[in-house]
This record gives structure tokens, sequence and C-alpha cells, in this order.
């Protein structure tokens, strides 16, 4: 049956998914205008007391992230995917009011209603589906920036997961990209000279390959493969027969959020982020194919077994052999304090051009890492005196006129996914002897 499961706590709420280029256009029209009018009125008010206006504390005030987190809930798709990279790092720019805001665009997405829902499924299944079903439950398990997630029986006895694309979402993409990229430009926000233009195009190109549901199922059962009889790790089955273009069906696996087991012993929230570190490092030095996404969302856990499920693969990217190389030789020069090392890797790595007046900063900054894995046998996730540091020296960076150089796009990947890493393990507040790991893959 076609089961509708109501959960009184969720804030997310049924809300169609505004297809159509122009509709689309439209709103975040509206919402560039809305939050430009805030910014007038803001303005005007600074000026009427004696102070100069700035754009950029002007754009990031509670009303206007309020305004944006809304508009690209509601609208979900690529503006929503680019509201959620933004928002992974906002802890650490934004002022703790604006990125609590900007992180509900991490944890909740309004969801299809049932006719729309059915609507899309009719469209890739046909019109007797339903037939093929025990269970159909129309609350989404999940629901996220492309598509949503729904627990269901097939007749045949499998328990399975449906991941649901939104309807329009992947012909959007370009307009809604093209439009967040003119919001991102007119915030401010930017360094001096940054060119913004290759880093928009490439999350085009992302966005593209993650609504491709065929091509996330191949990347599923490639992991599947490459952690078969892995005892710590699960990756669902595909099935081949439910899935098409818009739809993947993979089987249920129970777990909780992976945040849940920050209540665990220290042991095993120790254990979980040995796992996931070490997964990340297999990747890049093994696997030569790494999953970007850090988002918290795509892992969970299950405390009875102690499995670590993995999910959403639509950020699969695969790596160029001479990236993993030179992150090697980084690793390698860092852990053994050997600066001409370093320097020459961070160089060809395009972390530092080579001549730039910035370039003794950053080098000092990537060392400040590498000292606090040289230096401590244990390293403490919790202690935030790392990233305050790291924080503060990038801030001045900024400041200075900083305008960071064209890396690799795969390195940019990357360092979000480390970073995700990191954000995770301080979650859990594990305490690792990360130098020791780290020399077995350098």
């Amino acid at each position: 049956m076609f089961n509708p499961m109501k959960d009184p706590a969720q804030t997310s709420r049924p809300m169609p998914v505004p297809a159509g280029r122009l509709n689309r256009f439209a709103r975040l029209g509206s919402m560039t205008a809305g939050i430009a009018g805030n910014m007038a009125i803001q303005a005007l008010g600074e000026v009427g007391r004696g102070t100069r206006p700035s754009l950029q504390n002007l754009l990031l005030t509670p009303a206007n992230m309020h305004r944006m987190a809304d508009q690209l809930a509601q609208m979900r798709g690529a503006a929503m995917k680019m509201g959620q990279l933004i928002s992974m790092d906002a802890g650490e720019v934004l002022p703790a009011e604006l990125a609590e805001i900007m992180a509900r665009l991490r944890d909740q997405a309004h969801f299809m209603p049932p006719r729309q829902l059915k609507q899309v499924l009719t469209k890739n299944w046909g019109d007797n589906w339903l037939r093929a079903f025990a269970k159909f439950d129309v609350q989404p398990i999940a629901a996220a920036s492309i598509g949503q997630v729904h627990r269901a029986m097939l007749r045949d006895g499998r328990d399975v997961a449906i991941k649901v694309q939104y309807p329009g979402i992947a012909r959007s993409i370009d307009s809604d990209v093209a439009n967040v990229a003119r919001l991102i430009k007119m915030s401010g926000l930017l360094p001096k000279g940054f060119d913004l233009a290759p880093y928009i195009e490439e999350a085009r190109t992302q966005l593209h390959e993650e609504t491709d549901y065929i091509r996330e199922g191949a990347n599923l059962q490639h992991f599947a493969t490459l952690l078969a009889g892995d005892a710590d790790l699960v990756v669902p089955a595909l099935h081949t027969d439910w899935s098409t273009q818009d739809i993947l069906t993979m089987s249920y696996v129970e777990g909780t959020p992976i945040e849940a087991a920050a209540d665990a012993p220290q042991t095993e929230r120790n254990r979980i982020a040995t796992v996931l570190i070490d997964l990340t490092l297999r990747e890049l030095f093994d696997f030569g194919v790494t999953q970007s996404d850090p988002n918290f969302a795509n892992y969970r856990y299950n405390a009875e077994t102690g499995k670590i499920i993995l999910l959403d693969f639509g950020a699969t990217r695969h790596l160029d052999p001479a990236i993993s190389t030179a992150y090697r030789t980084l690793m390698k020069s860092g852990l053994a304090g050997d600066a001409a090392g370093l320097r020459n890797a961070a160089t060809q790595m395009q972390f530092i051009d080579g001549n730039s007046p910035h370039d003794a900063t950053i080098l000092a900054m990537i060392d400040t890492v590498f000292h606090a894995l040289r230096s401590q046998e244990t390293f403490d996730f919790a202690d935030r005196t790392l990233s305050n540091q790291l924080t503060k020296d990038s801030a001045a960076l900024a400041q200075s006129g900083y305008g960071p150089p064209l890396v690799p796009i795969d390195t940019l990947y990357l360092q979000r996914k480390f970073g995700g890493m990191f954000l995770l393990a301080n979650r859990l507040k594990a305490r690792l002897p990360l130098r020791e790991h780290l020399a077995r893959y350098v």
C-alpha cells in the first residue's frame, strides 16, 4: 500500500518542487531582489547612524540568511546543493547565529507531496508499479537537494531504500548554477582577483553527474566490490530492476545518523573515526577513486553490529594518479619536518605559486598542521587549538589581499573530504595516533 507516515518532530514539510526554467529563475530572482531590498534598507539605516555600510555586512544579516536558506530549501536542486556546499565551512567563516541558519540546508529539505511523488514513480515504472509492492511509505526517510529516499517492501520480500530524483532538477542545473554564481559575486565575499568561473563550471559538471542515477548505481557497485568483505563498512546492494535514470533502488540497511555515535564509549568513537579516515586514505592512495562529498548524512551507524553504512555515491570522482603521488610527497615531507620538500610539494600542487609574497605565510600554515601531527603521539580532535589558529591565519591572509591560485579540481574535492573527516572526528571527540596512521601510507 502507498502508506503515509507522520513524524510530528520533522521540521520539513511536503512542498511541490518548482519545475521549469522560467519558474525557477523567477524564484531565484525574487530571492535576490528581496535580499537586495533588505540590504538597501539596512544601508540607509547605517548611513543615518553616520556609519559607512559594508556590502559584506549588509548581505550577512540574519534576515537575509533566513530568506536565502528558506528559498534554497524550497527550490532544492542545484540551487540548494550549492548552498549546502557554501554552508559546509560556514562555522569557520560566519558568525555563530548565521552559521546556524545556513546549516539548515545540510540538515533538512522539504519533500514532494504524495501526488507529485506518484507522478514521478509512474513516469519511471509504468502505471501498475504499485502492485509489485507490499508496502511503500510515502513519507521519506531522507530528503536532500537532488532527491528524497523512501523505504518500501517488495512483494518478493526485498526491503529497499528508493532514492527518487525531484522532477526537472537535471534540466534546471545550468540556470540555477548561473544564478547562484551571480548571488555569490554580489556578496562581496570573494577575494579580489579571484576567478570564480572555473569553479562554477566544475560545480555545473559535478551536479549533472550527480543527477545521473545510472552513473551513481555503477559507482555504488564499484565501491561494493572494493569493500567486499570489509569488517567495518557496509555498502547497500543495487537493485537494477527497479532503478532508472531518475530512481535508484538499493537494499535498506538499518542505521542511525553517524553523529549519534558521539554518545558511544571513547574506544568506539576512536574506532569509527579510524575506519573513516582510513577509508579516505585508501581512496586516495589505493583505490584511485573517492566519494568526495563528506556530508555527515552520507554515513550511518549501526550500534548493534558496529558497522558504518556508506551512502550516496553521486559525487564519486576518479583521481589522477599524479594527485595521489603529490599528496604522498606532501605528507611525507610534512611528517618528516622537511621544509624544502614541503615547499616543493606545495608548489607542485599549486598551493603556492613559488614567487608570491604570501608563499611563506601559506607554507607556515601547512607546517602548523604537520607540526601538530609530529608533536603529538595522540591527536585530540576535540581540541580546537589547531583549527582556531588556522581560521585566524586564513582571515588575516584574506584581509591582506591574498587571492588563492587556481588549484586542480581534484585537489579541491580532496581538501573538502579531508575537512569533512576532521569535522566528523571532532564531533566524535576522537583521539587517535594520527601521525602513526598517516605514516603507514606515505
